[in-house]
């Protein structure tokens, strides 16, 4: 593989030894369940080819080195295993120490410095989940490195403490659980309240999954993100008066439609709403593409962004404006925003044969609209993180 080979020859320039390993960790999309997994909902999520590859060895050392070649400018970055606190200005190289961190603290022993060259092809900001990418990453490197026994789904929940405790962020599992136990060509059904999940095959005949990039950075995200995690857990708590549940996610929509008056601002009403159709929409959208009815999975992806552009209000104009142009166009069976929203990337699915008239007649309107081209990928559904 030619990107190996560069980063193997490039690894001995920056390291002046021979790297003795390879790895690769994907990122994700979501195909449909957005903003439910903090809410105790289902998520659908798939692993994709687009990733993070890394080449090591053993320094011999008790330090971890490492380059990025996505930023050079950065240089080499050092820590050392016995001082893994967050520093700012160790910049992405967190994500690793923070896994070190962790895996330590669970007991696992890694003594070893390691040289590490890392390069991703995930689009920087894109929603598609680069940061977990780079948190299993490190946590097959030093699992296969250290020769550590982990189950996977430790190592999943450990990427999810690295987000949630060393940066601090009010995410969910999701991106970490698809990275780490997705499966070629299968999307996971996950429950993320008991963590149960089902492997279901994406079989979509003559259609593609094409990634569109808005290419605007989502600055908005983090504290938006918290506001409507604020916001959800407030309608929870209203809800709770009146029916017995512990999260949105436990409720049907009858049951929302019966009690949603009890809330104090109609502002609550719609993010609890989104929170409980997204999350219903989601198990039937599982079931009909088991069932094979494209046609229905589809407008479930058209329903989820209207959702969430109307109830939720997490898409922005750039989302939007893909969006409502693929809507519009041929071969279309559906197409709805992937991630936290505010830019980032939405997902549609075309037919095949449509798919290079799809791209240019969206990205026409696109650019005609925001004044900056977007930018799209065909998604291939690929294997979680591995040693290659």
């Amino acid at each position: 593989m030619e990107q190996l080979k560069n980063l193997k020859e490039a690894f001995q320039g920056h390291f002046q030894t021979t790297a003795t390993h390879s790895f690769f960790s994907p990122g994700r999309i979501n195909l449909i369940g957005e903003h439910t997994d903090y809410n105790g909902g289902h998520v659908f999520p798939c692993p994709i080819t687009l990733g993070t590859y890394a080449v090591v060895a053993k320094n011999n050392t008790g330090s971890v080195r490492l380059f990025s070649e996505n930023f050079p400018e950065t240089g080499v970055i050092t820590f050392q295993l016995d001082d893994l606190a967050f520093r700012k200005e160790d910049s992405w190289a967190n994500y690793v120490k923070g896994m070190a961190k962790y895996l330590k603290e669970d007991g696992h022993k890694i003594e070893e410095g390691l040289d590490i060259l890392i390069e991703g092809n995930i689009p920087n900001a894109s929603g598609l989940s680069s940061s977990a990418s780079l948190e299993l990453l490190a946590g097959i490197i030093f699992e296969t490195m250290a020769d550590l026994k982990l189950d996977r789904l430790d190592l999943v929940k450990t990427g999810k403490r690295v987000e949630n405790e060393f940066f601090g962020l009010n995410s969910g599992i999701m991106d970490q659980f698809a990275v780490g136990i997705g499966e070629k060509d299968y999307a996971l059904l996950l429950d993320t309240n008991t963590l149960k999940y089902e492997k279901i095959p994406v079989k979509l005949d003559q259609y593609v999954i094409v990634i569109m990039n808005t290419k605007k950075r989502r600055e908005l995200v983090d504290s938006k993100y918290n506001e409507r995690l604020e916001e959800c857990q407030q309608a929870l708590a209203e809800l709770q008066t009146v029916v017995d549940i512990s999260s949105l996610g436990e409720l049907d929509e009858e049951t929302f439609e019966k009690h949603k008056n009890v809330l104090s601002s109609d502002t609550l009403v719609r993010r609890a709403r989104h929170a409980v159709t997204e999350n219903q929409r989601t198990l039937i959208a599982a079931d009909k593409l088991k069932a094979g009815d494209l046609q229905a999975f589809g407008k479930l992806l058209n329903d989820s962004h209207i959702s969430l552009r109307d109830d939720y209000e997490v898409t922005g104009t750039e989302l939007d404006t893909l969006v409502e142009a693929a809507w519009e166009q041929e071969g279309l069976l559906g197409a709805r925003m992937t991630g936290a929203g505010f830019g980032g990337c939405a997902i549609a699915i075309v037919e095949q044969t449509h798919t290079d008239e799809f791209i240019a007649s969206v990205g026409e309107k696109y650019e005609a609209a925001i004044g900056y081209p977007a930018e799209f990928y065909i998604a291939e559904i690929g294997d979680g993180a591995t040693e290659l």
